[in-house]
């Protein structure tokens, strides 16, 4: 695939630890593809996925995807966006807490939390024009696979508007006891929901990118910092050539380097990233290395 449309689907990944749910979807998906042919339609792709037992968890008719995530306790978590939307999609809402809660003189932020999938830029513009009433800084809680093109698009949103940008976890008090599809439905109420800060363990690719783009950035000292393997793929699924690909991995690189000069974070974190591309190799930064390649901003 190549030109225009190839742009919009072949993306630069961070890669996720696989759970056993995905290496045994891996597993069926190759044997799948034995019988996969190049005129194969919507249709009998569909018939195909049923043929394997794969319907209900894949639907892929007129290109889209609808997923949900199912629990351990087995309570299905609902799609942020609806059954277009692809599961923990990110979602933004308004919290406030005590005097200091969110930094000095600071009590009232915009919560960002949830994995960067394709259209996450939408979501984060949809979301700041919604609570664009008053200036608040973001703070960051990315998770899981995420979509690298779509976190430097955030980042750049985000310095275009002037926000300061921080990481940790919001813990809305009026979610304690509520399942999941409440605790999201009072999120997207638009409502400020009285909640606390806390650290979160890891700040990795996708929220270091986003990260970069705040005019102030912070991350609390008991963060760590992970680059972990990127790879190039297509979001529909379809083979890349080795040809494209090394093509790509090349646009990619200059592109990320290109990013950090922009937003004043040393251009060299780019080659610690690409020395990790399609391996499985993570690299953890010192709180040294955070503050020296100007990760987090000065005081």
């Amino acid at each position: 695939m190549k030109g225009p449309r190839a742009r919009g689907v072949i993306r630069l990944f961070a890669r996720a630890p696989a759970t056993e749910e995905q290496m045994a979807f891996s597993i069926r998906k190759r044997a799948m593809r034995k019988h996969w042919n190049a005129s194969t339609s919507d249709a009998s792709l569909c018939t195909l996925l049923a043929r394997w037992g794969l319907i209900a968890m894949l639907a892929i008719c007129g290109s889209k995807i609808a997923l949900s995530q199912t629990k351990p306790g087995g309570e299905v978590r609902p799609a942020v966006g609806g059954v277009a939307s692809l599961p923990d999609a990110a979602l933004i809402y308004p919290a406030q807490g005590a005097s200091g809660a969110c930094g000095e003189n600071c009590s009232h932020w915009l919560a960002a939390e949830g994995a960067v999938h394709w259209d996450g830029y939408k979501r984060f513009i949809a979301g700041l024009d919604r609570f664009a009433d008053r200036k608040r800084p973001v703070f960051l809680n990315v998770r899981g696979r995420s979509d690298l093109n779509a976190a430097m698009s955030i980042g750049r949103l985000l310095r275009e508007r002037g926000y300061d940008v921080g990481v940790g976890q919001t813990i809305a008090d009026q979610c304690w006891g509520l399942t999941d599809l409440d605790c999201i439905a009072l999120k997207r109420s638009g409502v400020s929901l009285p909640a606390s800060l806390s650290s979160i363990g890891t700040c990795d690719l996708a929220c270091v990118l986003i990260l970069a783009g705040g005019v102030r950035r912070t991350l609390p000292e008991d963060t760590s910092v992970v680059i972990q393997s990127t790879k190039i793929a297509n979001r529909l699924g379809l083979n890349v050539s080795e040809e494209h690909r090394e093509g790509l991995h090349a646009h990619f690189r200059d592109q990320i380097k290109l990013y950090f000069s922009q937003m004043g974070v040393d251009p060299t974190l780019a080659d610690t990233i690409d020395a990790n591309y399609g391996t499985a190799r993570h690299t953890q930064l010192s709180r040294a290395d955070v503050v020296r390649l100007r990760i987090v901003t000065g005081r």
